[in-house]
């Protein structure tokens, strides 16, 4: 009898010792084999940037601000807790090196979407884009990339370039002060960018009462303008539509100061900034300027997050410009379709998602975006700024030409 309860004393003792250890963590613990999931991979997405060619001075600040918002939004936990990359890589504004690096994004990186850049690029590439079904949201505004058969998988963030110049001659024609017919002249570059609005702006102002009288082609980095002013000058060019960059449009404006011209300049897009001012100084005073995106100065909501996300970094809003806003709405919207995309984050599905875009709201940061499966032509309205004391002031709120 007690030989039996000595082993049945024993038999406790050995079970109390097994329970305490593995209480204790004497034993390895196995991790549970329910109720996780393994990290998503990041949602990887290219850009194509100019960071040291002709429109760098506008591309440095506008890659600046697509990258910012990356960031930004991977502080917030990225899209559904997924991390969202930018694999950026600077062109120089080199047509050929754009497919070597598209190229490059796509086949080894294997991105599901492209920020890019150029109006030349971007058209080159866009039959490949089609095939290889990556959503491309671009710096370029050209009405050539709007047609959905042609270009499906192209989005428009902004007014198209065609569209901008005629709501800049729509405003100058309902602004007409003098007698008989106002006299415009196109300013622009020799690329596609450059001309891209050209054909499309002349037919209109001669449909709404204008003479056209000169085409002014000036070099992206050009520091004299001075023949083209004198051709304006002598052939009395009421208003002019410029279509290019910072340093172009500063120089054609210190040019038509130093010469006396009474032309009234109206830059689109690209040719409206804070260095244009910073640039021109005085002779900026008058010029005007078609805003499709905030400046860091606007009171919108939008800013807000901009605002907090560079005092995180020790930066401060009031030192970006108008392109870093850009940058930032244009990755903003570019996301929102990451974001509709669901699970599978597929160029498909991105671009699935995009087309659901209705009066879709950047806080401010551009106008109200609209999509469908039948029209990737964003927004049609712009606002017009003028230079007064040295800083744009709006002359109109969000208007078109129809």
């Amino acid at each position: 009898m007690r030989f039996r309860s000595f082993w049945v004393v024993l038999l406790c003792v050995c079970l109390a010792i097994t329970l305490v250890a593995a209480g204790c963590g004497g034993g390895k613990k196995e991790a549970p084999t329910h109720g996780t999931e393994a990290p998503k991979e990041p949602v990887k997405i290219g850009g194509i940037f100019d960071l040291t060619g002709a429109t760098a001075d506008v591309g440095v600040p506008y890659q600046q601000g697509a990258k910012a918002y990356f960031d930004y939004v991977n502080s917030q936990g990225g899209i559904d807790g997924r991390e969202v990359k930018l694999i950026d890589i600077d062109y120089a504004y080199d047509k050929t090196k754009a497919v070597e690096v598209y190229n490059k994004l796509v086949k080894q990186d294997k991105v599901a979407a492209i920020l890019g850049w150029g109006t030349g690029d971007t058209e080159a590439l866009k039959q490949i884009i089609a095939t290889d079904k990556i959503p491309y949201i671009s710096g370029s505004y050209s009405e050539g990339l709007l047609n959905v058969a042609e270009c499906p998988y192209n989005f428009l963030i902004a007014a198209s370039y065609s569209d901008q110049a005629r709501i800049a001659l729509k405003w100058a024609k309902d602004n007409w002060k003098g007698a008989g017919k106002p006299k415009v002249a196109f300013v622009y570059n020799d690329t596609p960018f450059g001309k891209s609005p050209i054909d499309d702006a002349k037919k209109y102002a001669t449909e709404i009462g204008f003479e056209v009288v000169a085409d002014e082609v000036v070099d992206l980095q050009a520091l004299d303008a001075t023949s083209q002013v004198l051709d304006m000058k002598r052939k009395k060019a009421d208003f002019a539509i410029i279509q290019g960059t910072s340093n172009l449009t500063a120089t054609v404006l210190k040019d038509a100061k130093k010469n006396g011209l009474a032309t009234k300049f109206i830059g689109l897009n690209w040719a409206a900034d804070e260095k244009v001012v910073k640039l021109a100084q005085d002779a900026a005073e008058g010029y005007i300027g078609v805003i499709p995106f905030a400046f860091p100065t606007d009171n919108v909501p939008g800013l807000a997050a901009i605002n907090d996300y560079l005092a995180s970094k020790g930066q401060k809003l009031e030192d970006q410009t108008q392109k870093f806003v850009q940058g930032w709405a244009s990755a903003m919207i570019m996301l929102e379709g990451v974001k509709l995309a669901g699970d599978e984050v597929t160029g498909e599905a991105i671009k699935e998602g995009l087309e659901t875009l209705s009066e879709f709201e950047t806080g401010g940061l551009a106008g109200p975006v609209t999509f469908t499966a039948d029209s990737h032509r964003g927004i049609e309205k712009v606002r017009l700024a003028e230079v007064k004391n040295g800083k744009f002031e709006y002359l109109t709120d969000l208007f078109g030409y129809k």
